[in-house]
């Protein structure tokens, strides 16, 4: 089969790999019809995340049609249409049980905190991912989902991360009616949160970033204020101007380990590695919100530390919440809106390149060209 190989830093290519086989009784195979880059693949591609091992195969976003179950798989048959949640989850231990999927207990070895995730390093349990033809789905049984018939593709694609995640960023804000929310990042997570906090009651919706293309984007596409933050002097001063003095009610991090805005946290979270990525938004985020407000945090940190100005949290008295998206507990509510016609997921897509061409799309997406937002990936033979 066709797959995304990595090869170090900068460096992925097309490149034929095995066909995965079934391993396990409760294994499926799925035969990838679409494929995302994820801005966190972005933290692979430029080497951020440990134990990123040359000839992995990212993707954990991905849709597809089951080509093969193995003998104990009883909720899938061969031919069904599947969206796959970026968490791989055995659906029965302590924190799956609580519907925290991206902390499954018995899906990642290596770690004691985050879960299994496709293709995204040995960090996450080493599970090659579904950049490819076809893709190996543990689990299959309680991961998976049926695409409903009314559901469109592309739609079905944005539900296995970038709309869940921002629902849950939204959702973990305790919006109440009329809140001010301030969105740092104006990528795909971060446009969803933008929307999902109209759909959870916001009053007001400020997004921030340094991309005017992308301010542009979110602006129509969640009818949200914005603030290019290279424009503004102290973010905290500038919010709380913008909020009578007060703040915001919440903050959301959509940002995470890349965030650009200070040239100490890059020095020492990116270039240097003395902390797990820059913690600019983190900052921006605990100091902007009024006293008693609520930050969540969905923007990608690694191990195992960074430097964060808990003080000031604690003595504001904020709540903090944050987590990687249970993307199964929220698929019903998602569906339902899409169906409903209150979102169009899909619209965020703007590019649509072959998997042979996985090298051009990864330079595309990183370097923000084109005016790219989201990024399919079509493997040869898919239909469409």
């Amino acid at each position: 089969m066709l797959a995304m190989d990595y090869r170090g830093p900068y460096r992925v290519r097309a490149v034929h790999k095995p066909d995965p086989v079934i391993e396990h009784p409760n294994d499926a195979i799925v035969q990838v019809t679409r494929s995302c880059i994820c801005g966190s693949d972005l933290h692979l591609y430029h080497g951020l995340v440990p134990d990123t091992r040359v000839g992995s195969t990212f993707g954990h976003e991905f849709v597809g049609i089951v080509a093969d179950v193995g003998s104990s798989v009883r909720n899938l048959k061969v031919g069904d249409r599947v969206l796959v949640p970026f968490n791989i989850f055995c659906g029965s231990c302590y924190f799956c049980q609580r519907e925290l999927y991206g902390n499954c207990h018995d899906t990642n070895p290596e770690a004691t905190a985050v879960g299994g995730i496709y293709g995204y390093s040995h960090t996450a349990g080493g599970y090659d991912g579904g950049q490819a033809e076809y893709v190996r789905v543990p689990m299959a049984d309680v991961g998976p989902t049926r695409i409903p018939d009314d559901l469109l593709l592309e739609d079905a694609l944005m539900l296995t991360d970038a709309f869940p995640t921002g629902y849950q960023a939204a959702e973990m804000g305790d919006i109440e009616e009329g809140d001010t929310v301030v969105v740092f990042g104006a990528g795909p997570v971060g446009i969803f949160a933008a929307k999902s906090a109209w759909l959870l009651g916001a009053g007001r919706v400020i997004v921030v970033d340094h991309l005017d293309y992308r301010l542009d984007f979110v602006r129509n596409f969640a009818q949200c204020e914005t603030l290019n933050f290279l424009s503004v002097g102290d973010m905290a001063i500038h919010i709380k101007n913008m909020t009578d003095g007060l703040g915001a009610d919440v903050c959301i991090d959509c940002v995470g380990c890349e965030a650009s805005g200070s040239f100490l946290q890059q020095l020492t979270g990116v270039k240097l590695k003395l902390q797990a990525g820059s913690a600019t938004v983190l900052h921006w985020a605990i100091n902007s919100v009024r006293k008693g407000g609520v930050v969540s945090i969905v923007g990608v940190y690694g191990p195992t530390f960074n430097f964060v100005p808990i003080g000031n949290a604690i003595n504001k008295g904020l709540t903090l919440r944050m987590n990687q998206a249970s993307v199964k507990r929220h698929l019903p509510r998602l569906i339902e809106h899409i169906q409903a016609g209150r979102i169009q997921p899909h619209k965020i897509i703007t590019h649509r390149m072959p998997l042979e061409e996985v090298a051009d799309a990864y330079h595309l997406f990183s370097s923000k060209l084109d005016g790219c937002i989201k990024t399919v990936l079509i493997p040869p033979g898919a239909p469409h």
